[in-house]
């Protein structure tokens, strides 16, 4: 184990410092300054090396918590990021965006602040990548066998990785006109900047992984088309439907989908030129839906100069300590302040949008709003609490309802399940032979840590159809897992 009295020791959770507020408005770079070694260290020592490590069960992926803390505190960096990528492809994709489940299932938690998992896991693949240490693994043979993976976010590259590494032939598709999926433009440039991808499919392509960017399958390439080029496909195209507010007013100018907004900000801070750019200077902004997505929205908003940002909230304030209904060691749902929240704008709470205003050019002014109490299993208004708020920008950012349905989804012929997924058995496979689906197409939206393990899982039973038997590792199948969040 780690420091055997670390727990009792150091009993302070220590986190890395986040660059003043001031200075990040002013550009997109990330806002977390690096970690010192020796306060790293003592964190990593405050892992308890439980008899049972529940961290292990709040994580996705299976992480090998507690051997890679004692590595890190023995300053054994070397060993400590072979036992990481035993279980992880990407740590530094979850160590910058995973909303760390394994945290809240730390023992340590239960009476202490938590080990801070998260940045031991982060500082541990950085530093690898800056000894060398993260080297292409090529397979040391072919196997013959083609794959096709649809789709470049981190369900789709972790499938892709595993099973080139396994001898198969895989090409991934992606529709945009770069590999990386929401990573690449759904995610803000200042809570992960895009040269982490970048040398990641560096490492991908030097193992053998072929990428076919500005392909939209289901368009270009058929789905029967792709069936019969490959042995099997993987589909891993997430879900993208995104929840709509059928409210009056809906169809004026300036309200838009979080995802319109944010890729084309992700873009613009890269220095590409984007026509008829969504910006948010001087202008009263308003995002709907609470969430991480909305946050994003937030900094971003802010980094464009807006004039006001507002985030609102239909469910009411959750509360800054664990509810007695979500015990340790589940994930609960407590009032988080993410780095954009506290760079400005005002979260309201139990608050619903009743119309959208608009101008005489067509365009929204402002939104009526209505506080709501949550009562028997319903939203209902609060008497006398209707106001207006200015708004001319209005990005809704209420989640998703499932994967695209047209296209390819359609000419494959894939049965949904109930909740508008598609369907799939223990093996991650469709109800067509040899169409496989993994992450947020057949999960739901979930977390990056749930599509990375359901990618890797997909990959084993791919590998399995392929070949007959697998050395790739095998995760429990979909239907039985516990939702940890």
């Amino acid at each position: 184990m780690a420091d055997p009295r670390g727990f009792l020791t150091n009993r302070q959770r220590e986190l890395p410092a986040r660059r003043p507020v001031p200075l990040r408005l002013m550009d997109w770079k990330e806002v977390y300054e690096a970690t010192e070694k020796p306060q790293l260290q003592r964190q990593a020592g405050r892992c308890m090396d439980c008899g049972i490590p529940f961290c292990h069960n709040g994580c996705p992926l299976g992480n090998l918590i507690p051997e890679w803390n004692d590595l890190v505190w023995r300053d054994d960096w070397r060993e400590a990021i072979e036992r990481l990528h035993a279980t992880n492809n990407f740590p530094e994709f979850t160590g910058k965006l995973c909303p760390a489940p394994c945290e809240s299932a730390c023992v340590l938690g239960i009476n202490q602040p938590a080990v801070t998992i998260k940045q031991v896991e982060v500082t541990t693949i950085e530093k690898a990548f800056e000894h060398g240490w993260v080297q292409p693994l090529p397979p040391e043979r072919l196997t013959g066998k083609t794959v096709a993976v649809v789709g470049s976010g981190p369900s789709g590259l972790a499938a892709a990785q595993q099973l080139t590494r396994a001898g198969h032939t895989v090409v991934v598709y992606e529709r945009a006109d770069k590999i990386g999926g929401l990573l690449r433009y759904g995610i803000p440039e200042f809570k992960m900047e895009k040269r982490h991808v970048d040398r990641r499919l560096t490492q991908m392509e030097d193992e053998g992984t072929r990428f076919r960017p500005g392909v939209n399958v289901g368009v270009e390439i058929t789905g029967q088309q792709l069936r019969d080029r490959f042995d099997a496909v993987v589909l891993a195209i997430g879900a993208t439907a995104a929840r709509d507010l059928p409210t009056p007013g809906r169809e004026l100018a300036g309200i838009h989908q979080a995802m319109e907004y944010l890729p084309q900000a992700n873009r613009s801070s890269l220095g590409e030129e984007v026509p008829d750019q969504i910006d948010a200077k001087d202008k009263d902004v308003v995002i709907i839906g609470g969430g991480d997505t909305g946050a994003d929205c937030l900094g971003t908003a802010l980094r464009q100069g807006a004039k006001s940002v507002t985030q609102l909230e239909i469910m009411p304030r959750p509360s800054e300590e664990r509810p007695s209904g979500q015990p340790w060691p589940t994930y609960p749902m407590l009032y988080r302040v993410a780095s954009a929240h506290e760079e400005g704008g005002e979260r309201v709470y139990a608050i619903s949008t009743q119309e959208f205003l608009g101008d005489s050019d067509g365009r929204v002014r402002a939104l009526k709003l209505v506080e709501v109490e949550f009562k028997d299993g319903r939203f209902n208004p609060v008497e006398g609490s209707e106001r207006e708020i200015p708004a001319q920008l209005v990005f809704l950012a209420m989640g998703f309802t499932g994967p695209q349905k047209a296209g390819l989804l359609e000419q494959l012929a894939v049965d949904l399940d109930q909740r508008g997924n598609v369907a799939r058995d223990n093996a991650y496979m469709s109800s067509v032979p040899g169409v496989f689906v993994a992450g947020d197409a057949g999960r739901g939206q979930s977390l990056i840590v749930w599509a990375i393990a359901e990618g890797r899982s997909c990959a084993a039973s791919v590998d399995t159809w392929l070949s007959g038997s697998t050395t790739l590792p095998t995760a429990i199948p979909p239907t039985a897992r516990p939702l940890t969040v």
